[in-house]
C-alpha cells in the first residue's frame, strides 16, 4: 500500500492552526494597503493592487464569523490562485509549508457547524496539534 502526502501552507487565525494546499497559493504578502469597496459583503475587506492586478481581499476571520483581530494587528495576505483571478485571504500570521501523510487526514467532524464547516475540507492530525484544512473555492464563495 502506497502512502500519499500533501503539502500545505499553514497559517493562524487566533489560536486556530489552519492550512491550504500549497499549489493553490500564489504568494504571501505582509501588510499592504487596502482600498475599501462600498456595499461589499462584510468579509470583503477591500482591494489590493498586486503589481498592477486588482485583487479582492477577504477577511478570513469575518468569513468564518470569528471576532475581529486586536486593533493594530497587521494581517498577512495569502494570495490564492483561481481560474477567475487571484483572491487574497487576510489571516493573522503565516506558518510553514508542511508535508503530511494522507493517513493522518480525517473528514470534518459532524460537531463542527456553521461557516467553519462550510469552508473546511477536513482535519490533519499533526504530532502536536490539529490542522484545519480549508477549501479555497468554498472560502471565496461569499454569495
Amino acid at each position: 500500500m502506497q502512502n500519499t502526502t500533501r503539502q500545505l501552507c499553514t497559517f493562524y487565525l487566533g489560536r486556530l492552526f489552519m492550512g491550504v494546499e500549497v499549489t493553490k497559493v500564489l504568494e504571501v504578502i505582509r501588510s499592504t494597503e487596502l482600498t475599501p469597496v462600498p456595499l461589499a459583503p462584510d468579509c470583503v475587506s477591500g482591494l489590493i493592487n498586486l503589481r498592477g492586478q486588482i485583487v479582492s481581499a477577504l477577511d478570513l476571520r469575518r468569513r468564518l464569523s470569528l471576532p475581529d483581530a486586536k486593533e493594530g494587528t497587521d494581517p498577512v495576505n495569502i494570495v490564492l490562485h483561481r481560474e477567475e483571478g487571484p483572491v487574497s485571504m487576510l489571516v493573522d500570521d503565516i506558518g510553514d509549508v508542511i508535508t503530511l501523510d494522507d493517513s493522518r487526514f480525517e473528514s470534518t467532524p459532524q460537531t463542527v457547524l456553521g461557516n467553519v464547516r462550510d469552508v473546511l475540507e477536513g482535519v490533519y492530525k499533526t504530532d502536536t496539534e490539529l490542522l484545519l484544512v480549508i477549501d479555497p473555492d468554498r472560502v471565496v464563495d461569499v454569495s
